[in-house]
């Protein structure tokens, strides 16, 4: 099950670490983030290197639906209502100025850039469409209301984002990659204050960057239990409409659409990780009756951190820590989430203030109803009496009959049938 991105690209390739390193920043985790980081570090002339434990792109970035844009769903009202109008600010303008960032950067890498409008829409509830569009009115963002679609389906209403924009992720990876410095096959087991101890060595630090998707470190940040992981999937169709744009229903179990050239992405199916749901059969059975001409020619699934609020964590790794940062639980928008990280992150190590750091703050508020879901999930897990157990923090493990897995309920690590580690942040394999 390989995801339409990697059928076509030429991946780069890295050394393993060869003995002790020095530097000034390490970067743990190889994917989008992790990448951008290294690549502003670069930039900046600031000494770095990037430790990635199989091959970059290796994890979370290959399967994505590769959408760049500020529209994250109908979350401007929301946030407005919980953080007040400046933090809904940043949090806009952060996301902008990332789209603006990769336009910038793909002038000059051949990756399919293509400015698509985005729409989110919802299929029942016309009043939460209104209030996002007095929220981003507020926010002076240009949205408009959309009555029709070009879906095989009617909705109460959409909000439209012009000029945003979808892209080839993987080919955009090789374009920026194969200067910076990466070490792959390079796990890290363990810190030592800013000192890495991985299978090849040691990378001493005076500064390090976590990008490993759900952070590996338990004794910092509650991590635990600010974040869940939630699975989705997608096939590709032949033969099925071009759209023209980029779709999202505003309900977390619904679906989403973008053409790539002559193919159309249709996402959904989803549910909690170690939970049950729609899975490609809600998506094939969609298919089969709005597009019966159509043709499947890829599938693939991906999963997404999801945090308290909504909003991203990017910033120091927690209250208690010094000279460790972090970026995870980007909520389904890793692509933009990615590249305002690696702006954010790559002034914080360099002890520069950054205009959007607040409202990502890591250290902010965690309570918030999600919480008590996930400590339910988390207790649950642990009395379900069950030989096969998480080594993340021993939850038990579901057997996930589509993908022939053992996926965690809890933090959403995820095994192979024979136990070998898929996901994290779970770091080694199941014990026989």
């Amino acid at each position: 099950m390989e995801s339409l991105w990697e059928q076509n690209w030429e991946q780069p390739e890295f050394p393993a670490q060869d003995g002790d390193k020095n530097t000034d920043v390490l970067i743990i985790g190889g994917g989008m983030a992790g990448i951008l980081c290294a690549y502003q570090l670069h930039r900046a002339g600031v000494p770095y290197v990037l430790a990635e434990a199989e091959t970059i792109c290796s994890g979370i970035t290959k399967n994505t639906t590769a959408k760049i844009t500020s529209q994250h769903g109908l979350i401007y009202d929301k946030l407005i209502s919980r953080f007040g109008l400046e933090r809904a600010k940043q949090y806009l303008a952060a996301n902008e100025a990332a789209l603006q960032t990769y336009r910038e950067l793909c002038r000059k890498i051949d990756c399919g850039f293509e400015e698509k409008a985005a729409y989110t829409y919802s299929l029942d509830d016309r009043r939460k469409i209104e209030r996002e569009l007095e929220a981003l009115e507020r926010l002076g963002f240009p949205a408009e209301l959309v009555d029709k679609l070009p879906l095989p389906f009617p909705v109460a209403g959409a909000v439209r984002f012009p000029n945003q924009a979808q892209f080839h992720p993987l080919k955009f990876i090789s374009g920026i990659a194969k200067s910076l410095h990466i070490y792959e096959h390079t796990r890290v087991r363990e810190l030592l204050g800013t000192t890495a101890v991985t299978n090849h060595g040691r990378i001493c630090a005076k500064k390090i960057i976590v990008t490993t998707h759900f952070p590996f470190l338990n004794k910092h940040g509650s991590y635990f239990l600010k974040l869940y992981q939630h699975r989705s999937y997608v096939i590709a169709l032949q033969r099925a409409p071009d759209v023209d744009g980029m779709y999202l229903d505003e309900a977390q179990t619904g679906m989403s659409f973008r053409n790539h050239k002559n193919l159309l992405l249709v996402g959904g199916g989803g549910h909690r990780t170690g939970k049950q749901g729609g899975g490609w059969r809600e998506l094939r059975e969609f298919a089969r009756r709005h597009y019966p001409q159509a043709e499947e020619q890829y599938h693939w699934a991906t999963q997404d951190c999801m945090s308290l609020d909504g909003v991203p964590y990017i910033g120091p790794y927690s209250a208690s820590t010094t000279d460790l940062y972090v970026a995870t639980g980007f909520n389904k928008w890793g692509m933009t989430t990615s590249m305002a990280s690696a702006m954010i992150l790559s002034d914080l190590v360099q002890g520069k203030e950054n205009p959007y750091e607040e409202v990502f703050s890591p250290s902010r508020s965690i309570l918030h109803p999600q919480l008590a879901v996930n400590g339910f999930e988390s207790v649950v897990s642990l009395l379900t009496p069950t030989t096969k157990r998480c080594p993340h923090l021993g939850c038990a493990l579901n057997w996930n009959p589509m993908e022939h897995t053992w996926d965690c309920p809890c933090h959403g690590s995820r095994f192979t049938e024979g136990g070998k580690l898929i996901d994290n942040p779970a770091t080694g394999n199941l014990k026989k």
